[in-house]
């Protein structure tokens, strides 16, 4: 895609949303250029560009800000077209991706709030009530996940080629692994475990990939 002036993707890649962003734009080819900006260091700079102060934010390269991961991967589909779209054009099965890819980033999601609640309530310790609803929740969408995962054949989820549910299936388990230790036993995920291990293991996973740093 030509443009005058690469776009710019703000936050850490290890975040599973800014991470899923980033292998989205290497993937179709779209020049961009990485600010590895953090919520709570660099919240000043963020806030040039998002009101919200979160990542992944995406500059595009007319100046317009996107500020949430969806509309980014909603966006790149429509300029790279539905040939080479990575979610389904339409019908049941564009339904069942977008499905699929909540549920990734709903667990990833629940994943981050558990850190934060052990990061942000130090003194007084975490909710247990709070953490073990997150814990539930996680290992439910999880639970879902490898139930969907078993009933297909071949590398991907949907289809012949790598797709956005799959990404967003990848970076929610290295993330929550990670940020977690111990939280989720990928032994009862067995489907989930050998699908993230296969696209791990490809180079665009690989360069776009930063170890879980815990915020200061």
């Amino acid at each position: 895609m030509a443009t005058s002036q690469p776009m710019i993707l703000i936050g850490q890649f290890d975040s599973p949303f800014v991470r899923r962003v980033g292998i989205a734009l290497t993937l179709y080819d779209m020049a961009f250029e990485h600010k590895p900006w953090l919520t709570f260091g660099d919240w000043v700079e963020i806030a040039r560009y998002n009101p919200l102060t979160r990542v992944p934010t995406l500059v595009l390269d007319n100046g317009e800000v996107l500020i949430e991961s969806h509309a980014m991967l909603d966006y790149m589909d429509g300029e790279v077209g539905p040939e080479r779209a990575m979610f389904p054009a339409g019908g049941a099965e564009r339904h069942r991706a977008i499905k699929v890819t909540a549920l990734a980033t709903g667990a990833a999601d629940k994943a981050v709030s558990m850190f934060y609640e052990k990061r942000l309530h130090a003194e007084g310790g975490p909710s247990a009530l709070w953490m073990e609803r997150c814990q539930r929740q996680i290992n439910g969408a999880l639970a879902e996940l490898e139930s969907l995962r078993a009933g297909r054949n071949g590398d991907f989820m949907f289809g012949q080629r790598l797709g956005h549910a799959d990404i967003a299936i990848a970076c929610a388990i290295r993330f929550i692994s990670e940020a977690h230790p111990g939280l989720i036993d990928m032994a009862g995920y067995p489907e989930l475990a050998a699908h993230s291990a296969r696209l791990e293991a490809l180079p665009v996973f690989k360069s776009i990939f930063q170890q879980f740093i815990p915020p200061a």
